[in-house]
């Protein structure tokens, strides 16, 4: 198509439709790829805001000669959601509950709904969906239904199929029509004409073919190959038309709303963890242990226990599971409504294991046994584990990656053990080993071998694996496509599987549903070569010019030190799209778009280093666009699990852009605020005279882009100024206070708390000044988030001069900003790496941290007072990615008849200076209103708020006029309330001031 043709489509789709419409180069790029190795650039990409304008997007590029790819969570791993036409995303919009009949125990939705969305809205009716997709927390029901997806809990609930009771959807042309259960001869069924004669016509070839179809198609459950043609063969009850839409990845028609069979929620469970010494043991015992009939057998082998233990967030569980060196460990799950029956079978479970001979006292070969999970804490830890199984897989820091193809091959359970063992010889063969984890209990295993698809001589390897599995897998009788559907992977390997005649029947069903082959053509039906190297992420002509970078990426390979690695490390599985629970992706929650989410970016930034977005796009206004929102939360780098750091990747782009652009004035100020607060602090009240008057609001957002919605924090004469470089008993257990930039010129009660709290506490607080006797030490922070990376480098140095001494023979360095503190913990490691910048990084606690750390070896000696409050208490994002917020739940439990809550929060929208942006303050607001200030709201005025952030206590002020108080002035209070339990306690009253 000419480019006149292309504009007009674009301007055409703009027109008539009010959602989001894409052509340009950085959104199509986004839309390229899905959780496969394949990458296709699509013609363009429209979010339709409704059901109509997804149907009128269909009939524009039809009639513009342009195929439609329907698309959910972008989280298919064989292929299915990408493709060269119009990408149609369902996900931001078109995802509501239309109905629910909580006595009928059905829904209708629209196919956007994401699973665990869904589920948290039918939880407090006692239902829930029970096809618990691994990525639930992003997959779509639309998605879900085009796959036929199964979930670990198959055993007990079926898959997608089993669980569809209808669907609505679109035809190529615009037909619309009901799919549902019909009686053969359609009598009384409610249908246009042409409806009426396609669905005569499925129901004649399931009749003329049922024979073949009972021959050809495996008789195992995991079975999610092809179009589902023996839900059209004759049988007792009604055929349900729906099924054949189910598992056909978006061939056949737009789907617009499903009906689903809800179940209630599982009440009680415990977890049996059968541990293994020897792989092929554990693959034969799973078809003895599916006899106690529990609700899932899950596989982790010993793969995927070592690289849990390597991330933080797994660390914990794994070590509450998982006994000694097992080869594999099965999760046995009994969730019957009856607990005492779970403990009951849980008991029979160990002897069980017993009567095949294992016990922990026995050779490798039988050595094992059972640890049991009866609490719910520990039973989500090995859930969430489980769930994030492929991405545990995947943080592999190497350039060879477990590669999905031979993903999930079904075979009878009787057959498990050689099959496996078979497998991986045929790894072997091909120099190369697998990862293997997931449904023993249903013969299908999420089998990946490592391979690097970079390379020519690898992907030939991966098509002999993929020719040799496949031909094993016949041999079994068992299914080449077990879940996660054909797409560009198998869909070329059905005419071995099902045979000529199938595929006949396939493209039948494909032709008389679309016969111009609109609807995402080449998955199923005509696929291209699984291996055709043009259709991959990394194809022949992939490159990555050597690129200058400003931060330590060596963990990494590739370009650039490493950074190239460190970017292809997103697999685009999609995590960072979860809508609730922790902390990833603020602005994605905020805005549900994909330039705004961890994975969106991350394709960017591969993209544009790889030369595909054109000359210079790393620093281009296009890549700032695709930041603007990133709050730099670090969430990504502790819930990501292959470890996307997007907050240090983009202070690469920000140096870029000022290596090539320079600076802003309002990155002046941010970046330089180090260097010119105590001069601002002299002169406080000129200073602050912008907060007061509305001129210089309207002038600052003109000029400095600093929104006048928005009160600078306020500048005062009294700094943080220590007259003495130590404080507290001479022979007190040494301690440094770091006193950072923010508490030092705006709060420093919080630095005065802190130290009154260390003083009393008995220990000897140094706050040493820095050598050169200039200004105060700073850990950078503010010059990284400007992209000044040599300018934070020099504030470290300063820093770590001053510290190393003090490190050097274990003095602890304490802070009290968990962003200045934590990047000491990680940023000062990826500006030098010497020995003393180790050992300074190895020292560095927070506050809460340094406390609990004490109390937990009997050293604390804190006389604090009864406190009989509420205290309502925020976590800072960096604290949650450090994995050091539990210590503020726990100091704050150390005051007694203090009731501590948590707020289920994410970001809080400040992030530093991005709450103050002209140009990002409405996304800031929108962040800290999910969650955050609706919860400060409805607190009473009694109830202690609870922040250690400087931009978290400032956010919650102006969002909702309460004060919130760092944790140093909590426990000030409470050693007030120990040495004068006549004061009445207040809230307000400055503890070190009066």
């Amino acid at each position: 198509m000419s480019n006149t043709g292309s504009v007009t489509l674009e301007d055409r789709l703009k027109r008539e439709i009010t959602g989001d419409v894409f052509f340009d180069a950085f959104n199509r790029g986004r839309y390229a790829t899905d959780a496969s190795f394949y990458q296709v650039i699509p013609f363009g990409v429209v979010v339709p805001r409704t059901t109509d304008e997804a149907l009128r997007t269909l009939a524009i590029a039809k009639d513009a000669g342009r195929i439609v790819t329907p698309r959910g969570g972008g989280t298919s791993q064989c292929g299915q959601t990408v493709n060269e036409g119009i990408v149609v995303d369902f996900s931001k919009h078109l995802n509501r509950i239309l109905s629910l009949d909580v006595a009928n125990r059905t829904c209708v939705v629209e196919p956007g709904v994401v699973l665990d969305d869904l589920n948290r809205q039918l939880k407090k009716h006692g239902l829930w969906f029970p096809v618990d997709v691994s990525t639930a927390s992003r997959a779509t029901i639309g998605g879900m239904a085009g796959n036929n997806s199964c979930g670990g809990r198959s055993l007990r609930y079926g898959t997608m199929r089993d669980n569809t009771l209808s669907m609505d959807a679109a035809l190529a042309d615009g037909t619309l029509l009901h799919f549902d259960e019909v009686p053969r001869d359609l009598a009384r069924v409610n249908l246009p004409d042409s409806g009426l004669a396609l669905f005569r016509d499925m129901l004649d070839l399931g009749k003329r073919e049922a024979a073949e179809i009972a021959d050809r198609f495996p008789q195992v459950q995991r079975r999610v190959g092809g179009y589902n043609l023996d839900a059209l063969v004759p049988r007792n009850a009604p055929n349900n038309m729906a099924h054949l839409l189910v598992g056909s990845e978006g061939t056949l028609a737009f789907t617009t709303q499903v009906e689903l069979k809800l179940w209630p929620v599982i009440r009680n469970k415990v977890l049996g963890v059968c541990h293994f010494g020897n792989f092929y043991e554990a693959m034969d015992a799973a078809q003895h242990l599916v006899k106690l009939h529990p609700i899932a057998v899950e596989l982790v082998d010993r793969t995927m226990i070592a690289l849990g233990r390597e991330i933080a967030m797994f660390q914990p569980i794994i070590g509450t599971a998982v006994r000694g060196d097992p080869d594999a460990v099965l999760i046995v799950e009994f969730a019957e409504e009856d607990q005492s029956e779970n403990l009951h079978r849980l008991k029979q479970l160990g002897e069980l294991m017993a009567e095949l001979g294992f016990g922990w006292d026995r050779p490798r070969r039988k050595w094992g046994g059972l640890v049991e999970i009866t609490e719910p804490a520990p039973q989500t830890g090995i859930a969430d584990f489980r769930a994030a199984g492929l991405n545990v897989m995947m943080s592999m820091k190497q350039e060879g990656k477990p590669v999905s193809f031979v993903e999930d091959c079904a075979v009878p359970l009787q057959h498990l053990a050689d099959y496996t063992e078979r497998l991986n010889g045929i790894f072997a063969r091909h120099g190369t080993r697998g990862t293997m984890y997931a449904h023993a209990s249903e013969g299908c295993l999420h089998v990946r071998p490592v391979l690097n698809l970079k390379l020519e001589k690898d992907v030939k390897a991966m098509r002999a694996i993929a020719e040799e599995t496949f031909e094993m897998v016949r041999e079994y009788k068992g299914s080449h496509s077990g879940e996660h559907g054909d797409g560009l992977v198998r869909s070329e390997f059905h005419e071995a599987m099902f045979g000529s005649r199938i595929v006949a029947d396939f493209r039948e069903v494909k032709q008389r549903f679309d016969p111009d082959n609109v609807l995402n053509p080449g998955k199923i039906v005509d696929p291209p070569k699984m291996d055709d190297r043009s259709l991959f992420r990394y194809p022949p002509h992939y490159r990555v010019a050597e690129l200058k970078t400003a931060l330590d990426w060596s963990a990494y390979p590739g370009a650039g030190g490493g950074f190239q690695g460190a970017v292809e490390m997103c697999n685009n599985n999609g995590a960072c799209r979860k809508l609730e629970g922790a902390v990833m992706c603020p602005s994605y929650r905020a805005t549900r778009n994909e330039k705004d989410v961890t994975r969106g970016r991350a394709n960017t930034l591969r993209l544009a280093i790889s030369g595909q977005l054109g000359p210079d796009a790393l620093a281009s206004d296009e890549m700032m666009d695709t930041l603007k929102l990133c709050v730099s939360c670090k969430a990504c780098r502790h819930e990501c699990p292959t470890g996307v750091d997007m907050a240090k990747m983009k202070i690469e782009v920000l140096a870029a852009r000022a290596a090539k652009h320079g600076l802003s004035l309002r990155d002046r100020l941010v970046g330089y605020l180090p260097r010119y607060a105590g001069l601002a602090s002299r002169f406080a009240p000129l200073a602050n005279w912008r907060n007061s008057s509305p001129l210089l609001r309207r002038l600052f957002e003109q000029f400095a882009g600093i929104s006048a919605q928005r009160a600078l924090p306020a500048f005062r004469r009294d700094v943080f100024r220590p007259d003495a470089e130590a404080f507290g008993p001479e022979d007190g257990r040494e301690v440094v206070l770091f006193a950072d930039t923010f508490n030092r010129a705006y709060e420093r009660e919080n630095l005065d708390a802190a130290l009154r709290v260390l003083v009393e506490g008995g220990y000897r607080v140094h706050i040493p000044k820095p050598r050169d006797h200039a200004r105060p030490l700073c850990c950078g922070r503010t010059f990284l988030s400007a992209g000044l990376v040599e300018q934070a480098r020099a504030e470290i140095d300063r820093l770590v001069r001053t510290f190393a001494p003090f490190a050097a023979r274990g003095v602890p360095i304490v802070g009290l900003e968990p962003s200045c503190l934590l990047t000491l913990r990680d940023e000062l490691l990826s500006l030098r790496s010497d020995n003393d910048a180790r050992s300074v990084s190895a020292h560095a606690l927070l506050i809460e941290e340094f406390l609990v750390r004490e109390a937990e070896a009997g050293s604390l000696r804190l006389p604090l007072g009864s406190m009989p409050a509420k205290a309502l208490v925020h976590g800072h994002c960096h604290q949650k990615s450090f994995g050091a917020f539990e210590p503020v739940e726990k100091v704050l439990r150390l005051i007694p008849d203090l009731k501590v809550e948590t707020i289920e929060s994410s970001c809080c929208g400040m992030a530093g200076a991005f709450g103050y942006g002209a140009d990002t303050y409405q996304a800031s607001m929108e962040m800290a209103e999910l969650s955050l200030l609706p919860a400060v709201r409805r607190a009473d005025e009694a109830t202690l708020i609870v922040a250690d952030g400087t931009s978290c206590r400032h956010q919650i002020k102006d969002g909702t006029e309460r004060s919130a108080l760092h944790v140093a002035r909590v426990l000030a209070m409470s050693l007030d309330r120990a040495t004068s339990n006549s004061t009445p306690f207040s809230i307000t009253k400055d503890p070190i001031h009066g």
